[in-house]
């Protein structure tokens, strides 16, 4: 018997230390956390890479640009408004609750009462479970982005989420303020689970052993992230060792991280706008279109590109970015001071006049320092700028309340299509569809309606005309200051894998992340 014991005890170590011989743990260093658990809060890229972790989509982007099955595992096209989509089996949320039609469906009609989410939903009509494992998706017009659509539908576990909370709420209540069940409770089908989450702190994910995705060569049983908002103390933290992976890279530092033969350095272009907004309710001189163009010939993109991006990117003279549906050569650079001061003359402005500005410090690459070079260049103009900046926790709220004169806002299009910078960023705001929920406060009923009249023309190139003519409608109406394209920046030690996990989205797959 002792001896049986002896041995069942021996092999039980040594399981153990080969259990832990393959563990993998990624000490993950990001610019911002995600504020809360409930990713249809907000759409915003840190949310949405989270939502890759812990929740699957029913479909995603490839880093080529094509779209590939996730829970998904069959899609059809019965006809020009109805797309069926057929589910993988045996898939199960981190509650151990069988993943269904019904969770889908569930998940859809929550989506489309989320006020960041409802405008992704728009061309839809319904969805309806026709069983446990096929889900129809019926259209109220013909869809050219039916696909792209679906890479933002990640299903919820709608028993975990059903019910009362301890205070007597519903739990699938979405807020971004209030402490609701969602904002601090997850259970989704991902490659990872939640265990433990402080925000602004740090999360702990563990991978989900009982994940469906087996044929993937991720290896990562474990992630530590930290919130480092400092770009240098970030990289300074990869330097020592303290972590092994970070995300962005200040662009001052790359060369610190290049000259370390024990580090990778990884840059990619991205397709997200920075932009700073103007709000004519808040600011009555912006109502002038002379006006607007003053400003936006004021700001020298090109040298924040120069000096403060450290060349990683380039100025964005519109919303979309080359190769994009509605990216419009015609459209050149605006910086010209004398043209500026000029057309301030004009509207009767020639002595300026003051402006708030907000602005965050640690969503986008060097973000204050950027708001801080648009203060100086407005000056040159007489436009003294009350500039406020502050984390990104703090910064929507204050954004969402549309106070500030000018609000800085980057923005990647959800569905990898320039219609989408319009719907979310320029819009006329209308909370029931969730139109202009990240615009400053501009609106033009016209600009509205020509990008409109894209959302149901299947034809491309005649799509790719009107979205066209929308950029150079917003450039002529001094709709926004566009700044430059976010560089996407990534830096780790050799081991870790950065090819295996990174894309042009920048939605951290870190279920494919391989260490070596």
């Amino acid at each position: 018997m002792k001896k049986s014991l002896a041995l069942l005890a021996a092999l039980a170590l040594a399981g153990l230390m080969a259990v832990n011989a393959q563990a993998k743990t990624l000490k993950l260093a990001l610019d911002a956390d995600p504020p809360r658990l409930d990713y249809m809060s907000q759409l915003s890229g840190n949310l949405l890479s989270y939502a890759e972790w812990v929740f699957d989509p029913l479909v995603r982007w490839t880093k080529d640009m094509k779209i590939e099955n996730r829970l998904a595992e069959k899609i059809e096209q019965k006809d020009p408004l109805t797309l069926r989509v057929t589910l993988r089996k045996g898939v199960t949320f981190h509650s151990g609750n069988p993943m269904t039609a019904a969770d889908v469906v569930w998940t859809f009609e929550r989506a489309r009462k989320a006020p960041d989410w409802k405008a992704l939903y728009d061309a839809f009509k319904e969805a309806k479970a026709i069983d446990d494992n096929t889900v129809e998706f019926t259209f109220s017009r013909p869809e050219p982005l039916a696909l792209n659509l679906l890479t933002y539908i990640f299903p919820m576990d709608s028993k975990f989420y059903s019910g009362k909370d301890a205070q007597g709420k519903d739990k699938d209540l979405i807020s971004k303020t209030d402490p609701v069940f969602a904002n601090s409770n997850a259970s989704g089908t991902g490659p990872f689970k939640v265990v433990s989450y402080e925000p602004q702190v740090k999360m702990v994910l563990e991978r989900n052993t009982a994940h469906w995705d087996k044929k993937t060569k991720g290896n990562v049983t474990q992630v530590i992230l930290t919130p480092i908002k400092n770009p240098g103390t970030r990289t300074a933290a990869l330097l020592s060792g303290d972590v092994d992976f970070i995300n962005p890279v200040n662009p001052q530092d790359q060369d610190l991280i290049k000259q370390d033969k024990n580090l990778a350095l990884v840059n990619m272009a991205s397709t997200r706008v920075i932009t700073i907004g103007l709000n004519p309710t808040a600011q009555p001189e912006f109502k002038d279109v002379r006006v607007r163009q003053a400003v936006i010939a004021a700001v020298n993109n090109a040298g924040i590109v120069d000096k403060i991006m450290n060349k990683l990117t380039v100025p964005a003279n519109q919303l979309s970015a080359k190769g994009m549906s509605g990216f419009n050569p015609d459209l050149k650079p605006r910086f010209d001071l004398e043209k500026a001061k000029k057309l301030m003359k004009e509207a009767g402005f020639e002595k300026g006049f003051t402006v708030t500005m907000i602005a965050p410090n640690n969503r986008y690459t060097n973000d204050d320092k950027i708001a801080e070079a648009v203060a100086g260049m407005l000056a040159r103009i007489n436009i003294k700028v009350d500039l406020k900046t502050m984390p990104i926790a703090q910064y929507w709220p204050e954004f969402q309340k549309r106070q500030a004169s000018l609000q800085m806002v980057g923005w990647h299009p959800d569905t990898e299509d320039s219609a989408n910078f319009f719907e979310f960023l320029l819009f006329c705001e209308n909370k029931e569809k969730g139109w202009g929920a990240y615009s400053a406060g501009y609106c033009n009923p016209k600009l509205d309606e020509l990008v409109m009249s894209a959302s149901t023309e299947t034809d491309l190139k005649k799509r790719n005309k009107i979205l066209q003519d929308a950029e150079k409608m917003a450039y002529d109406d001094g709709a926004t200051i566009t700044l430059h394209f976010e560089p996407l920046s990534w830096a780790a030690k050799k081991n870790v894998k950065l090819d295996t996990c990174i894309n042009q989205q920048n939605f951290l797959y870190l279920g494919d992340l391989v260490i070596e």
